[in-house]
């Protein structure tokens, strides 16, 4: 299994300490468009439209975007159809016309990365391969976009480099072998190993590693070092992981390896955001 934290659920606190700061950098003085176009209170009702097939994440988030009354009519994880009302909200005009663009920006990209993610993981779920995120994501919007991966059916991969131990090519050069930087490491961590031979996974099968990531191999070559791990001592608990370049028109020859995960740094970075509007009654 992996070993790391996985964001089912977004914490209060978090996600108010999120809008405000994109609030503040939206309108570090006010909105002065609105404040000089529309009067002193004026009751508005309006309603989030999805404009397209999705994958819904925001239900968490909405409620803190607005000062307002709002009703939600789906939950995290759901479908949603073209032209569906995804929620409605009732407040003042001012206070919705400035907040409205953070709201969206915020709700356009999350469901981008889960409606993305979905695609992979039902490809995946017959294998029973996770389709994992990475750190790959956008600054300010990591807890946000590994949630939404959550609710895309896709799993949390390590959130910072304080979570796990995930070893690359670059740490074993500099340390001089794979042996040598596995001495480095207090055996009380989950340790990860990132390989692309079948010589590096034999010198560290011959150490404790908890998982290995097979970057950059061919379907064959994967085959060929699934079977040498689960063929070591305890080979069965180490947690296998594939990556490199892998999309939705290459993905299908890397399932059926053996393999416990993928990570797709594309589930966050390469995604087109949600087609969402707001639209005032």
């Amino acid at each position: 299994m992996i070993n790391y934290t996985q964001y089912n659920k977004l914490n209060k606190k978090d996600i108010i300490r999120k809008i405000n700061s994109f609030l503040i950098e939206d309108m570090p003085l006010g909105d002065i468009t609105t404040d000089a176009t529309v009067k002193d209170n004026i009751t508005v009702q309006a309603n989030i439209v999805a404009m397209g097939k999705m994958i819904f994440c925001g239900e968490q988030i909405i409620p803190y975007c607005f000062d307002a009354d709002i009703q939600i009519y789906n939950k995290d994880g759901d479908h949603i159809q073209n032209k569906s009302i995804i929620a409605t909200i009732k407040g003042d005009a001012k206070s919705i016309l400035s907040r409205e663009r953070v709201m969206l920006n915020i709700l356009q990209r999350l469901c981008g990365i889960a409606t993305h993610t979905k695609q992979y993981a039902d490809l995946a779920k017959p294998f029973n391969v996770k389709i994992l995120d990475t750190r790959k994501t956008t600054p300010g919007m990591r807890l946000f976009e590994k949630y939404a991966v959550k609710c895309g059916g896709g799993y949390n991969h390590r959130f910072s480099l304080s979570e796990g131990i995930l070893i690359k090519d670059n740490h074993i050069q500099s340390a001089g072998s794979i042996k040598k930087v596995l001495e480095k490491i207090d055996a009380k961590h989950w340790i990860e190993l990132e390989v692309d031979t079948v010589e590096q996974i034999k010198e560290a099968l011959e150490n404790d590693v908890n998982g290995f990531l097979l970057d950059n191999m061919s379907p064959n070559q994967i085959k060929e070092s699934v079977l040498l791990i689960r063929s070591h001592p305890g080979g069965n608990k180490i947690f296998i992981e594939a990556s490199g370049g892998m999309n939705l028109n290459n993905i299908r020859p890397y399932l059926d390896t053996g393999i416990d995960g993928i990570s797709i740094g594309a589930l966050t970075h390469q995604i087109n955001s949600s087609d969402i509007k707001l639209e005032f009654k």
